[in-house]
């Protein structure tokens, strides 16, 4: 029966990518980005655990492993035919996504350090610090101090006031700390495979949140979506060596966010509210099944261990 309950933090995650969305159409943006980045983590902790406790139920059926944990009794398990396999799965895609996400990890912190020494090689205008480059990009760059990196073919492409909302663009996601909510979905992305399309979620959402931030600052929806969608026209046929925790402008659905500048702001529908809602309970049942599981292991192994009676 234990056995058979781990399967629902497995199972949980396949639902989000629906529900995330569902959730994003008229949500506030920045609402949404931490509702599926809180979800997406709970999710993805939920998969660990479960996937943990079914590999160390297995371990412990293993003769050498059982000695090693001073068991003195057989663990309370389902037949060994089933567990040992299952236990074997799980254990593997632990390490397959450990060293996935290993790799990930040592890409990202070696194209972001060559990215802050690149802009640490231009004397910056405040927080703005322009590369000489025949490649349109802009983005923000996490770190102390923050730095918006653009290049100056980016500058070329847009008119002084488009270049004003991007730049309002950039400095909303360096106020907003954006970079830590896509580095927490490119975690979740490797913990489970169906949480990669709400890696791509979340990442709009923050695009969105950003649209929204710069369209105040500059007080136009209109121009926003208008730089907006120059400078990713003029970025589109642009192979960039960005980090993909660091947010830019001419990333996501460009025209799905075009579009909602366009429109005026909508108000969150009780539809969707029930969908976060839902998505939000998938989240914590997770955690709560693994946990619970893992509870119950544990006294299981203490059982075996003779610390407590049957």
């Amino acid at each position: 029966m234990t056995i058979a309950v781990l399967l629902i933090p497995l199972l949980l995650p396949c639902a989000a990518p629906l529900l995330a969305r569902r959730s994003l159409g008229h949500r506030s943006p920045v609402v949404a980005l931490w509702t599926l980045t809180a979800s997406a983590l709970l999710l993805a902790a939920g998969t660990v655990a479960a996937l943990g406790t079914l590999a160390l139920t297995g371990l412990f059926k293993i003769p050498a492993f059982a000695s090693v944990g001073e068991l003195v009794h057989p663990l309370r398990t389902p037949s060994v035919r089933l567990v040992l396999p299952l236990a074997a799965l799980a254990a593997g895609l632990l390490a397959l996504g450990a060293l996935a996400l290993g790799r990930s990890v040592v890409r990202q912190a070696t194209a972001l350090r060559t990215a802050r020494s690149e802009a640490g090689r231009r004397p910056p205008a405040g927080d703005l610090c322009v590369v000489e480059s025949p490649r349109p990009d802009a983005y923000a760059l996490p770190g102390r101090p923050h730095r918006i990196v653009v290049t100056t073919a980016m500058l070329r492409s847009l008119d002084a006031r488009e270049r004003e909302a991007l730049f309002a663009h950039e400095r909303a996601h360096n106020a907003g700390g954006h970079h830590y909510f896509l580095s927490a979905a490119e975690l979740a992305a490797h913990c489970h495979p169906a949480l990669r399309p709400v890696r791509a979620a979340i990442r709009l959402a923050a695009e969105r949140a950003a649209d929204e931030a710069a369209a105040t600052a500059v007080g136009d929806r209109r121009l926003t979506a208008r730089a907006i969608a120059r400078a990713a026209l003029a970025a589109h046929a642009t192979d960039t060596a960005r980090p993909v925790v660091t947010p830019a402008a001419t990333t996501s659905p460009v025209p799905q966010r075009v579009a909602a500048l366009l429109s005026p702001a909508a108000r969150p529908r009780r539809a969707t509210s029930w969908v976060a809602a839902l998505l939000a309970v998938c989240a914590f049942a997770s955690c709560a099944t693994a946990a619970t599981v893992a509870v119950r292991v544990h006294q299981d192994i203490e059982v075996a261990q003779g610390e407590t009676g049957r």
